[in-house]
């Protein structure tokens, strides 16, 4: 599994798409919390980070998607995956390794918004009036929502050889299961099955994270969402030997 996290990073830093990638985040994120008056936080009359939580899922739907679109698509149009399938690896090795690479590149693009914290900490009258516990619920949150994008981008990449049609059923996908679910469960004719639908989208759990309270429930489920996604990866890689 180390050799497909290793090549994954490796080829992934080696181009321009990684640092354009995570570079165009940051610079959606911080113009949406510094530049656009309706979540700028400067706006706002207090020190708080709600705006780059609100965003931040938004943004990820395009984000990772674009991480994780060749991880397994380039492999298959390139015939590279059929050398990496002959090497002494597993299926689960080979999409843990680059599951775990693209989670890795997620968290390296999330790293520099600390920057935020650390500047609205300072703006804070008196000094470090910001609520931290809040900040770091959702920051956990936001990379359990990352974690779970990924899974739904390695998937993705793993039904097409042709990285765009991946990037395309990632974005829907993610779209779908973030706030797919919320959209449906408004309909007047479903609204006794309201709470059951929005329990199975991810915004939900997403915002009880993010409230800064752990709760067992919202960890389970974020687990079992992305291990159904690569049990369903694993499975369809598997399909080559049917």
């Amino acid at each position: 599994m180390l050799s497909v996290f290793n090549k994954e990073i490796g080829s992934f830093f080696s181009s321009l798409v990684a640092y354009i990638t995570i570079g165009v985040f940051l610079l959606v994120m911080g113009l949406f919390l510094w530049v656009f008056p309706d979540s700028s936080i400067l706006e706002y009359g207090y020190a708080g980070l709600d705006s780059l939580f609100s965003t931040a899922p938004y943004i990820f739907m395009f984000l990772i998607p674009a991480i994780t679109m060749r991880s397994l698509a380039e492999e298959r149009k390139e015939g590279t995956f059929e050398l990496l399938a002959t090497r002494p690896l597993t299926d689960w090795q080979i999409v843990l390794g680059k599951y775990f690479a693209c989670l890795l590149i997620v968290l390296f693009a999330l790293l520099p918004t600390l920057i935020y914290y650390l500047t609205v900490y300072q703006l804070g009258v008196p000094k470090g009036n910001i609520d931290t516990g809040a900040v770091i619920g959702s920051y956990i949150g936001l990379f359990l929502l990352g974690a779970s994008f990924v899974a739904i981008g390695i998937f993705a990449s793993s039904l097409t050889k042709n990285q765009i049609i991946a990037f395309t059923i990632a974005v829907f996908l993610s779209f779908i299961a973030f706030s797919g679910f919320d959209s449906v469960s408004r309909i007047l004719s479903l609204q006794s099955l309201e709470t059951y639908l929005t329990a199975i989208g991810i915004n939900e759990h997403y915002e009880s994270i993010s409230r800064g309270v752990l709760d067992t429930r919202d960890l389970v489920y974020f687990l079992s969402f992305i291990a159904v996604f690569l049990v369903i990866t694993k499975t369809i890689l598997g399909g080559r030997k049917w």
